[in-house]
């Protein structure tokens, strides 16, 4: 494993005008070897050697059984729901309709990436039941803005995972922080990073509803918007119908915060505490994906609890990879990587929770400095 360390990235005026992907940066030598982008893009060879492996094709049956497996833990959970009746006991189902709700979710965002079936309009489909129709997430509007934080990953002004937001994640927004309560939560934003999660479902449902109900154009949005409906009335009608108002009122408010803590947990270790690509700053397509991203070690219980998302780096070099296809993939890429001395950051469950609220805790320091 090679550390994480800020990537030399090619600058406008440091050196002769390149196209942005064919620059080469050698970051473990923190020289930018611009002769490099004569010789081709280095993403290609790594590619060569994927399709050689035969890594990109679909996986039928891992994903029939994918599939199988998840819709009858889902319907379990609900069965559970509707067996309990209204008792308290329902807050501990509320937690298993979380974590099957987030697992649903994992497989949305395979479809996102056209990961499942060979037809986009199939994965579309899947994508749209399991979003609007099961979880309660606009599979549009969640795919629009996922496919432009993988075209510039931690890159300032361009990820709008790293936008300026309740969460400050670069020291340029920190900056600008203002206010007491938004001062107050960028300097102890490290401490306040769970808690925060537990919202994360909450706030899915409304962007996705405020997106759904904007008129402008999109693709399968009357589609999503019937679905998405359906969705919201049968989940309150359902919880409401079978739970007393106080009763119903702490399930959602369970469910919902497992749901979003769940689904938080699971992207946030792939890239805080990593390389920041700031504004106007070029690198290319391999460095720009594997310097910003980090993996987490474990096992098939990691993979399984994750997603998948624990292959990041591999994911973001290849979203259209099947997710069972990722740890071998991972061999490639290590070993090209290593070969082309890219840094490679992988690190263990519990580190990478730990590296990505350390970069909190850095970022609100100067705050912590100031009196209010």
């Amino acid at each position: 494993m090679v550390a994480a360390r800020q990537p030399v990235l090619y600058k406008p005026g440091a050196a002769p005008a390149l196209p942005a992907d064919d620059v080469a940066v050698d970051v473990a030598d923190d020289v930018t070897e611009v002769s490099d982008a004569y010789r081709g893009s280095d993403f290609a060879g790594l590619r060569r050697e994927i399709r050689a492996a035969n890594l990109l094709e679909r996986r039928r049956g891992h994903y029939s059984a994918r599939i199988a497996i998840t819709s009858l833990a889902f319907a379990a959970a609900w069965a559970l729901f509707g067996f309990v009746g209204n008792s308290w006991y329902q807050l501990l189902v509320a937690v298993a309709c979380g974590v099957v709700s987030t697992q649903f979710a994992f497989l949305g965002h395979d479809g996102g990436h056209q990961q499942i079936f060979r037809s986009r309009r199939a994965n579309d489909l899947l994508g749209i039941v399991v979003g609007d129709l099961l979880v309660g997430l606009s599979y549009g509007w969640w795919l629009d803005k996922h496919n432009r934080h993988h075209s510039h990953p931690n890159h300032e002004g361009l990820d709008p995972d790293i936008g300026d937001a309740v969460l400050a994640f670069t020291a340029s927004h920190i900056a600008v922080r203002t206010g007491v309560v938004g001062r107050f939560v960028a300097r102890y934003q490290a401490w306040l990073f769970f808690p925060l999660l537990t919202l994360e479902g909450i706030h899915l449902h409304v962007a996705s509803l405020r997106s759904l109900l904007n008129f402008k154009a999109r693709k399968y949005r009357s589609t999503e918007l019937m679905l998405f409906s359906v969705h919201v009335l049968g989940y309150l009608g359902g919880v409401f119908f079978v739970l007393s108002p106080l009763k119903a009122i702490c399930f959602i408010a369970i469910h919902q915060a497992a749901f979003g803590l769940y689904m938080g947990s699971s992207f946030a270790p792939n890239h805080k505490g990593m390389a920041i690509i700031e504004v106007g700053e070029k690198v290319d397509f391999l460095r720009r994906q594997v310097l910003t991203s980090r993996n987490v070690r474990g096992g098939w219980f990691t993979d399984e609890l994750l997603g998948g998302l624990n292959y990041q780096i591999e994911h973001h070099l290849f979203p259209n990879m099947p997710r069972p296809s990722l740890p071998r993939a991972q061999q490639l890429v290590l070993k090209y990587c290593q070969d082309h001395h890219i840094d490679y950051t992988e690190t263990s469950f519990f580190g990478s929770y730990a590296a990505a609220l350390r970069h909190l805790h850095e970022l609100g320091q100067p705050l912590r400095g100031q009196r209010t």
